[in-house]
């Protein structure tokens, strides 16, 4: 049953974090444009315009995925509630390969947005 909490715990960090950051990316981008913190491409570091629209836009799409990864997370793990360890490490780690779609997904989305609303210096278009 402990191995099953820790799993069950290991999978919702990454939804936990999607929400947390994607609420704090939707509040306020990062003050400083930077290469270490935030969601950091060409061309959301183009100016303070593109920093800001891309964290906001970013931040509602890992919030939303976080949201949904929370259900979808928990439900499979209920079918492995007391079974080997074995059935438990690989529910759960498919749960987790699964998350890294939506995680790192999100910048697909908020790149073409950047592109439709800014040009390729920064300018709104």
């Amino acid at each position: 049953m402990g191995f099953w909490f820790f799993m069950a715990i290991t999978d919702l960090l990454c939804p936990g974090i999607m929400i947390f950051f994607g609420k704090m990316f939707m509040k306020k981008a990062p003050k400083n444009i930077n290469g270490v913190f935030g969601y950091r491409t060409k061309r959301s570091m183009q100016n303070k315009d593109t920093w800001d629209f891309a964290h906001n836009y970013f931040g509602k799409i890992w919030y939303i995925c976080g949201l949904v990864s929370i259900p979808l997370s928990i439900i499979p793990m209920l079918f492995v509630l007391g079974k080997d360890y074995d059935q438990i490490g690989t529910v759960g780690t498919g749960i987790i390969i699964a998350q890294i779609l939506p995680l790192v997904g999100a910048m697909i989305p908020t790149e073409h947005a950047l592109s439709k609303r800014f040009d390729e210096l920064g300018r709104v278009r």
